[in-house]
Protein backbone atom coordinates (compact mmCIF):
# COMPACT_ATOMS: atom_id res chain seq x y z
CA UNK A 1 0.00 0.00 0.00
CA UNK A 2 1.22 3.28 -0.70
CA UNK A 3 1.79 5.71 2.16
CA UNK A 4 -0.85 8.05 3.05
CA UNK A 5 1.98 10.54 4.60
CA UNK A 6 3.89 11.13 2.18
CA UNK A 7 0.74 11.25 -0.49
CA UNK A 8 -0.49 14.29 1.67
CA UNK A 9 3.10 15.98 2.32
CA UNK A 10 3.11 15.91 -1.78
CA UNK A 11 -0.46 17.47 -2.30
CA UNK A 12 0.69 20.07 0.01
CA UNK A 13 3.96 21.28 -1.62
CA UNK A 14 2.03 20.80 -4.94
CA UNK A 15 0.02 23.36 -3.79
CA UNK A 16 2.43 25.71 -3.22
CA UNK A 17 3.29 28.88 -5.46
CA UNK A 18 6.11 27.28 -8.02
CA UNK A 19 6.11 23.83 -6.90
CA UNK A 20 3.49 22.56 -9.52
CA UNK A 21 0.42 23.18 -8.16
CA UNK A 22 -1.29 24.70 -11.16
CA UNK A 23 -0.62 21.79 -13.60
CA UNK A 24 -4.11 20.35 -13.44
CA UNK A 25 -4.82 18.29 -16.82
CA UNK A 26 -8.29 19.20 -18.68
CA UNK A 27 -9.62 15.46 -18.03
CA UNK A 28 -8.94 12.15 -15.99
CA UNK A 29 -5.76 9.64 -15.67
CA UNK A 30 -6.80 6.66 -18.25
CA UNK A 31 -5.08 4.63 -14.96
CA UNK A 32 -6.09 2.26 -12.39
CA UNK A 33 -4.36 1.73 -9.20
CA UNK A 34 -4.81 -1.63 -7.64
CA UNK A 35 -3.02 -3.76 -4.74
CA UNK A 36 -3.53 -7.52 -4.54
CA UNK A 37 -3.80 -9.76 -1.42
CA UNK A 38 -5.12 -7.05 1.35
CA UNK A 39 -5.14 -8.83 4.54
CA UNK A 40 -7.03 -7.41 7.51
CA UNK A 41 -5.37 -6.19 11.20
CA UNK A 42 -7.97 -7.21 13.53
CA UNK A 43 -6.49 -4.42 15.75
CA UNK A 44 -7.10 -1.57 13.04
CA UNK A 45 -10.59 -2.90 12.60
CA UNK A 46 -11.17 -3.09 16.02
CA UNK A 47 -9.81 0.12 16.64
CA UNK A 48 -12.02 0.98 13.53
CA UNK A 49 -15.40 -0.20 15.26
CA UNK A 50 -15.06 1.40 18.59
CA UNK A 51 -14.32 4.58 16.86
CA UNK A 52 -17.85 4.76 15.17
CA UNK A 53 -20.02 2.76 17.25
CA UNK A 54 -20.14 -0.58 15.59
CA UNK A 55 -20.13 -3.94 17.45
CA UNK A 56 -16.69 -5.62 17.12
CA UNK A 57 -17.44 -8.60 15.15
CA UNK A 58 -15.24 -10.48 12.23
CA UNK A 59 -18.12 -9.12 10.01
CA UNK A 60 -16.69 -6.13 8.13
CA UNK A 61 -18.67 -2.94 8.46
CA UNK A 62 -19.92 -1.44 4.86
CA UNK A 63 -17.28 1.33 5.02
CA UNK A 64 -14.61 -0.58 6.38
CA UNK A 65 -13.26 -1.64 2.97
CA UNK A 66 -12.76 2.15 2.06
CA UNK A 67 -10.46 3.18 4.95
CA UNK A 68 -8.72 -0.24 3.51
CA UNK A 69 -8.69 1.33 0.07
CA UNK A 70 -7.98 4.57 1.03
CA UNK A 71 -4.40 5.39 0.14
CA UNK A 72 -4.86 3.67 -3.67
CA UNK A 73 -7.36 6.70 -3.98
CA UNK A 74 -4.87 8.82 -2.16
CA UNK A 75 -2.19 7.89 -4.57
CA UNK A 76 -5.08 8.47 -7.25
CA UNK A 77 -5.82 11.73 -6.54
CA UNK A 78 -2.13 13.20 -6.16
CA UNK A 79 -0.87 11.74 -9.52
CA UNK A 80 0.29 14.43 -11.83
CA UNK A 81 -2.40 15.65 -14.34
CA UNK A 82 -5.32 14.90 -12.08
CA UNK A 83 -7.79 17.71 -12.62
CA UNK A 84 -8.77 18.33 -8.74
CA UNK A 85 -6.13 19.30 -6.26
CA UNK A 86 -6.10 17.45 -3.05
CA UNK A 87 -5.97 19.88 -0.82
CA UNK A 88 -9.40 21.72 -0.29
CA UNK A 89 -11.26 19.18 -1.95
CA UNK A 90 -14.60 18.40 -0.57
CA UNK A 91 -16.67 14.86 -0.17
CA UNK A 92 -19.96 15.65 -1.18
CA UNK A 93 -21.27 11.88 -1.84
CA UNK A 94 -20.34 8.55 -1.19
CA UNK A 95 -22.42 5.33 -2.20
CA UNK A 96 -21.37 1.67 -1.13
CA UNK A 97 -22.65 -1.50 -2.41
CA UNK A 98 -22.25 -4.57 -0.24
CA UNK A 99 -22.60 -7.88 -2.17
CA UNK A 100 -22.22 -10.43 0.39
CA UNK A 101 -20.56 -9.99 3.94
CA UNK A 102 -16.89 -9.84 4.33
CA UNK A 103 -14.97 -11.31 6.95
CA UNK A 104 -11.56 -10.39 8.89
CA UNK A 105 -10.14 -13.97 7.29
CA UNK A 106 -10.63 -12.84 3.50
CA UNK A 107 -8.15 -11.38 1.37
CA UNK A 108 -9.09 -8.35 -0.51
CA UNK A 109 -7.43 -7.26 -4.12
CA UNK A 110 -8.57 -3.77 -4.33
CA UNK A 111 -8.77 -1.27 -7.12
CA UNK A 112 -9.29 1.96 -7.64
CA UNK A 113 -9.95 4.71 -10.60
CA UNK A 114 -11.13 7.79 -11.56
CA UNK A 115 -14.33 8.89 -13.92
CA UNK A 116 -17.16 11.03 -14.69
CA UNK A 117 -15.68 14.52 -14.34
CA UNK A 118 -18.35 17.23 -15.02
CA UNK A 119 -19.40 20.63 -13.79
CA UNK A 120 -20.74 21.78 -10.21
CA UNK A 121 -22.11 25.13 -9.94
CA UNK A 122 -18.90 25.53 -7.28
CA UNK A 123 -16.45 23.97 -9.51
CA UNK A 124 -16.16 20.57 -10.82
CA UNK A 125 -16.61 17.14 -9.07
CA UNK A 126 -15.28 13.70 -9.60
CA UNK A 127 -16.18 9.96 -9.19
CA UNK A 128 -13.26 8.41 -7.51
CA UNK A 129 -14.12 4.20 -7.71
CA UNK A 130 -12.94 1.21 -5.22
CA UNK A 131 -13.36 -2.09 -5.93
CA UNK A 132 -12.84 -4.84 -3.56
CA UNK A 133 -12.76 -8.79 -5.05
CA UNK A 134 -11.92 -11.71 -3.48
CA UNK A 135 -10.66 -14.89 -5.51
CA UNK A 136 -12.00 -12.91 -8.72
CA UNK A 137 -15.54 -11.73 -7.12
CA UNK A 138 -16.54 -8.52 -6.76
CA UNK A 139 -17.72 -8.41 -3.26
CA UNK A 140 -17.67 -4.61 -2.22
CA UNK A 141 -17.76 -1.08 -4.38
CA UNK A 142 -17.22 2.34 -3.31
CA UNK A 143 -17.88 5.31 -4.99
CA UNK A 144 -16.76 8.69 -3.44
CA UNK A 145 -17.81 11.89 -5.15
CA UNK A 146 -15.24 14.72 -4.88
CA UNK A 147 -15.74 18.49 -5.14
CA UNK A 148 -13.06 20.25 -6.65
CA UNK A 149 -13.92 24.21 -5.80
CA UNK A 150 -13.23 26.67 -7.98
CA UNK A 151 -13.44 30.90 -7.94
CA UNK A 152 -15.29 31.14 -10.83
CA UNK A 153 -18.90 28.81 -11.27
CA UNK A 154 -18.20 26.31 -14.54
CA UNK A 155 -22.18 25.58 -14.76
CA UNK A 156 -23.47 22.53 -14.37
CA UNK A 157 -25.26 20.81 -11.20
CA UNK A 158 -26.68 23.52 -9.06
CA UNK A 159 -27.17 23.78 -5.24
CA UNK A 160 -30.52 23.75 -4.31
CA UNK A 161 -31.81 26.87 -3.02
CA UNK A 162 -35.47 26.63 -2.30
CA UNK A 163 -37.00 26.28 1.08
CA UNK A 164 -36.05 23.71 3.78
CA UNK A 165 -37.67 20.96 4.71
CA UNK A 166 -38.52 20.49 8.33
CA UNK A 167 -36.54 18.25 10.02
CA UNK A 168 -37.44 14.61 10.80
CA UNK A 169 -38.13 13.65 14.38
CA UNK A 170 -35.00 12.58 16.28
CA UNK A 171 -34.61 8.85 16.72
CA UNK A 172 -31.23 9.22 18.66
CA UNK A 173 -28.90 12.59 19.68
CA UNK A 174 -25.65 11.92 19.57
CA UNK A 175 -22.66 14.29 21.46
CA UNK A 176 -19.59 14.48 19.02
CA UNK A 177 -16.81 15.48 20.75
CA UNK A 178 -13.58 16.85 19.38
CA UNK A 179 -10.98 14.26 19.32
CA UNK A 180 -14.08 12.21 16.89
CA UNK A 181 -11.06 13.89 14.57
CA UNK A 182 -8.15 13.21 15.20
CA UNK A 183 -9.26 9.32 16.35
CA UNK A 184 -10.67 8.73 13.06
CA UNK A 185 -7.89 10.08 10.95
CA UNK A 186 -5.64 7.75 12.99
CA UNK A 187 -8.19 4.52 12.05
CA UNK A 188 -8.73 6.00 8.50
CA UNK A 189 -5.52 7.48 7.31
CA UNK A 190 -7.26 10.48 6.05
CA UNK A 191 -5.58 13.58 7.95
CA UNK A 192 -6.69 16.36 6.45
CA UNK A 193 -6.14 19.33 8.24
CA UNK A 194 -9.97 20.77 8.11
CA UNK A 195 -10.60 17.55 10.84
CA UNK A 196 -7.65 17.70 13.10
CA UNK A 197 -6.17 21.40 13.18
CA UNK A 198 -7.90 24.77 14.28
CA UNK A 199 -5.50 26.26 11.84
CA UNK A 200 -6.32 24.16 8.90
CA UNK A 201 -9.36 24.30 9.89
CA UNK A 202 -9.33 27.98 9.28
CA UNK A 203 -7.16 27.63 6.36
CA UNK A 204 -10.09 26.44 4.07
CA UNK A 205 -12.91 28.42 5.40
CA UNK A 206 -13.86 26.41 8.38
CA UNK A 207 -14.25 27.71 11.92
CA UNK A 208 -13.53 24.81 14.12
CA UNK A 209 -12.35 21.61 12.49
CA UNK A 210 -15.26 19.48 10.96
CA UNK A 211 -15.78 15.65 11.03
CA UNK A 212 -14.59 13.42 8.11
CA UNK A 213 -17.86 12.81 6.14
CA UNK A 214 -17.46 8.62 6.02
CA UNK A 215 -17.12 8.94 10.13
CA UNK A 216 -20.78 10.25 10.12
CA UNK A 217 -21.60 8.08 7.56
CA UNK A 218 -20.07 5.00 9.48
CA UNK A 219 -21.83 6.18 12.63
CA UNK A 220 -25.23 6.17 11.11
CA UNK A 221 -24.71 2.73 10.08
CA UNK A 222 -23.87 1.97 13.03
CA UNK A 223 -27.05 2.72 14.84
CA UNK A 224 -28.18 0.58 11.85
CA UNK A 225 -26.28 -2.41 12.35
CA UNK A 226 -28.91 -4.66 13.48
CA UNK A 227 -31.65 -3.79 10.48
CA UNK A 228 -29.15 -4.26 7.59
CA UNK A 229 -29.20 -7.37 5.47
CA UNK A 230 -26.61 -9.41 3.90
CA UNK A 231 -26.15 -7.79 0.70
CA UNK A 232 -27.40 -3.81 0.39
CA UNK A 233 -26.71 -0.41 -1.08
CA UNK A 234 -26.37 2.70 1.09
CA UNK A 235 -26.07 5.91 -0.51
CA UNK A 236 -25.56 9.31 1.47
CA UNK A 237 -25.20 12.88 0.59
CA UNK A 238 -22.84 15.29 2.67
CA UNK A 239 -24.85 18.43 3.36
CA UNK A 240 -23.57 21.35 5.93
CA UNK A 241 -20.40 19.73 8.14
CA UNK A 242 -20.32 18.89 11.84
CA UNK A 243 -18.46 21.30 13.54
CA UNK A 244 -16.11 19.94 16.07
CA UNK A 245 -17.45 19.71 18.97
CA UNK A 246 -21.49 19.71 18.08
CA UNK A 247 -24.55 17.99 19.45
CA UNK A 248 -26.26 15.73 16.28
CA UNK A 249 -29.96 14.18 15.93
CA UNK A 250 -29.90 11.03 13.78
CA UNK A 251 -33.54 10.06 12.14
CA UNK A 252 -34.27 6.58 10.37
CA UNK A 253 -36.77 7.40 8.46
CA UNK A 254 -39.88 4.84 6.99
CA UNK A 255 -38.95 4.21 3.42
CA UNK A 256 -35.04 3.12 4.32
CA UNK A 257 -33.35 6.68 4.12
CA UNK A 258 -31.75 8.25 7.23
CA UNK A 259 -30.44 11.32 8.59
CA UNK A 260 -28.31 13.60 10.24
CA UNK A 261 -29.58 17.05 11.57
CA UNK A 262 -27.68 20.33 13.34
CA UNK A 263 -29.78 21.22 16.80
CA UNK A 264 -31.48 23.79 13.90
CA UNK A 265 -32.60 21.54 11.91
CA UNK A 266 -29.68 21.82 9.48
CA UNK A 267 -29.11 18.56 7.43
CA UNK A 268 -25.68 17.26 7.85
CA UNK A 269 -26.21 13.92 5.77
CA UNK A 270 -29.00 12.31 3.95
CA UNK A 271 -28.65 8.59 3.25
CA UNK A 272 -30.74 5.62 1.87
CA UNK A 273 -30.31 1.79 2.09
CA UNK A 274 -31.85 -0.03 -0.72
Amino acid sequence: MPAAGALYRRAVLGALPGLGGGRRGPGLPAVEVAVGGVTVDRAHLADYDRVCGFRLTDRLPATFPHVMGFPLSLRLMTMPGFPIPLTGVVHIGNRITVHRPITADETLDLTTYAENLRPHDRGRQVDVVLVGSVAGEEVWRGVSTYLGRERKPSGGEARDRGGRPEAPDATARWRVEPRVGTRYARVSGDHNPIHTSLLGARLFGFRRPIAHGMWSKARCLAALESRLPDAYTVEVAFKVPVPLPSTVSFALLPDGGFALHDSRGRPHLAGLVR
